[in-house]
């Protein structure tokens, strides 16, 4: 998939505030009620305009500041409504008085930040996210840092009419940081938001673990932050071992948290076999030699069954797949894939051994993935779950929001 780059020539004048004249929406009392509760999403299916002037929500541009008004009258909460997705509005506030302007959202990302200084004071990390969208009640909004750049990525199309506007807040933030270059990367699209263009790729550091992220091609943001603690844990785990096998291992964060462990030999399984080379890259970073280890371009499901078949053998297996489930109505087939690759794993776990298994997908609730680790699927073995983990602390979520749960991370021994 190809990219245009573009970039601003100058700086331009500041824009009005966010918040110009709200148009005001009814919304379901069930989706009134969940919103009070701190949700912060209202579908479109949910609203419906309270002026007859007003035919349509649906007819609404992205980006339209909205007042939302339960079926009685009563002030719901402020949002910015969104035309692209079915979330129809993305909660911002749930007091009457106060504006969505400028100054809400500088204080919002002024919290976000100072939170992050806190995490990371030891100065042994600087890739992590500055900003988690509605876990920082600013839905729709996420900011990671590589270093001297920082990646902003908006969700939804609520934020497109404000996107320069949000440049002139953050990059004022951002270079109090020590962060020069910010780059906004959308599907297909990247675009510059600072004067000087940055490089592609770039060096960071993770709990003094030294690795390369290309950040104008790589998945997510650049790299998938999120697994930074489990990965912690994984060089934890792999202490003293033999064997380690990482599946799905992509640019090879398992495999090298657990080489720096001490593992003997890491075999790094992907279909992607372009990502083995970054992998490789990140081994030699950190004074390991890459050649010590194998890095095998193959489909993870086909090279279990092949391995089980030469009666391989690994002291601890990691199962981090892509999403299996990117919708609700996928989840039964996730869940039945999720199940297949689990026993599948287990045919190559030494007796003793150590699985670790991971999902992405909000659709999968922790209880259904925790039903594909079960004796059902894994018979024999007397495996208990020692320790689950979702997602960092840089990832923050709301009680009320379930969804942002997303992330698993289950140890079995």
């Amino acid at each position: 998939m190809g990219s245009r780059a573009t970039k601003h020539e100058g700086p331009r004048p500041a824009r009005p505030r966010v918040e110009q004249a709200p148009v005001r929406l009814v919304v379901a009392e069930r989706a009134a009620r969940a919103a009070r509760r701190g949700h912060p999403w209202v579908f479109r299916d949910a609203l419906r305009p309270a002026s007859r002037e007003l035919p349509d929500s649906a007819g609404l541009p992205s980006g339209t500041v909205v007042e939302l008004h339960d079926e009685r009258g009563r002030f719901v909460a402020r949002a910015l409504y969104d035309a692209d997705t079915p979330i129809g509005a993305r909660l911002f506030t749930l007091a009457p008085d106060e504006p969505l302007d400028d100054a809400l959202l500088v204080q919002r990302l002024a919290r976000a930040f100072a939170h992050r200084d806190g995490l990371f004071a030891d100065d042994l990390t600087d890739a992590y996210r500055l900003c988690h969208g509605e876990g920082d009640r600013l839905p729709g909004l996420v900011l990671d840092r590589y270093a001297e750049l920082a990646v902003l990525r908006l969700d939804g199309g609520l934020w497109r009419p404000h996107t320069d506007r949000l440049r002139h807040l953050l990059v004022p933030l951002l270079r109090a940081r020590g962060i020069e270059h910010l780059v906004l990367r959308a599907p297909g699209e990247r675009q510059v938001l600072t004067h000087r263009e940055p490089p592609d790729t770039l060096e960071v550091r993770e709990h003094g673990v030294r690795f390369e992220v290309d950040v104008a091609r790589g998945q997510k943001t650049g790299a998938f932050l999120d697994q930074r603690e489990n990965r912690a844990r994984v060089r934890a785990l792999a202490r003293g071992l033999g064997r380690v096998c990482n599946l799905f291992s992509y640019t090879g964060g398992f495999s090298l948290a657990a080489a720096l462990g001490g593992a003997g030999e890491v075999v790094s399984v992907d279909v992607a076999g372009p990502a083995h080379e970054a992998a490789r890259r990140a081994f030699a970073l950190n004074d390991l030699d890459p050649g010590r280890h194998a890095f095998v371009t193959a489909d993870a499901f086909a090279w279990l069954e092949a391995a089980r078949a030469r009666g391989e053998r690994f002291d601890l297996v990691v199962c981090d797949p892509p999403s299996f489930a990117p919708s609700e109505r996928a989840v039964p087939k996730a869940l039945a894939a999720y199940r297949r690759l689990h026993a599948a794993a287990l045919g190559v776990l030494a007796p003793g051994g150590t699985l670790c298994a991971a999902s992405c997908s909000s659709h999968v609730r922790l209880e259904d993935f925790l039903g594909t680790l079960d004796d059902a699927v894994l018979p024999g073995r007397g495996l208990s779950v020692r320790e689950v983990w979702g997602q960092p602390a840089d990832h923050p979520t709301l009680a009320a929001w379930p969804e942002g749960r997303y992330l698993k991370f289950v140890v079995l021994a």
